[in-house]
């Protein structure tokens, strides 16, 4: 590569895919409030030129993010903002299941070579003891087992926050996702750097 290339390419912005149900979707929220554009932006903030598009689709299970997954994270996307589970979850499905679709989702990224940011998602307490410990270790065990990144907690320091949820409850506000891409943005900078 010429160093005009090189430098053309550095400057191309990175192509990243935040692939999730609602809470990627930013449901309830305008299209700015939802936290791939102000992740993009704070990313920005620190000089770092990427364009996350948004493949969140409310109501999607890690089913429905597997059965989606190759018309959703097209050729040339650098790298993957995974975040499904919490429909899994909240419908009480099995977490065999969720497990099974997200280790097929991170099966295909790693064989289209393309690096992913787990987001960890946590069992709700009033679906008992056992769902929790088997639901939480999904993440943690399979960053592991595919090389994946890991963000431990998704909504760390929002949910069942007041005044950071919406009325149901679930659905960060625009406050809420302030919050989160706070804690995320410093993850996700060291995470493009290490694509860059």
């Amino acid at each position: 590569m010429t160093p005009l290339a090189a430098a053309s390419a550095a400057a191309e912005p990175l192509r990243l895919v935040a692939l999730g149900d609602s809470l990627t979707a930013g449901l309830g929220l305008e299209a700015r409030d939802a936290y791939p554009a102000k992740l993009q932006a704070a990313l920005a903030r620190l000089g770092l030129e990427v364009a996350i598009d948004n493949a969140g689709v409310s109501g999607d299970t890690t089913d429905g993010g597997l059965a989606r997954l190759d018309w959703s994270v097209p050729d040339g996307t650098k790298a993957v903002l995974l975040e499904l589970g919490a429909n899994d979850m909240l419908r009480g499905l099995d977490p065999k299941l969720a497990r099974s679709n997200l280790a097929a989702i991170l099966e295909r990224l790693k064989e289209r070579k393309i690096p992913v940011l787990l987001m960890g998602m946590r069992a709700a307490p009033n679906l008992g003891a056992d769902y929790q410990k088997t639901f939480d270790a999904i993440y943690p065990d399979l960053a592991r087992q595919y090389g994946a990144e890991l963000y431990p907690f998704f909504l760390d320091g929002v949910a069942g926050t007041p005044g950071l949820n919406q009325p149901d409850g679930m659905h960060p506000t625009a406050a809420g996702v302030d919050a989160i891409v706070t804690r995320l943005t410093p993850v996700v900078a060291e995470f493009v750097r290490k694509l860059r």
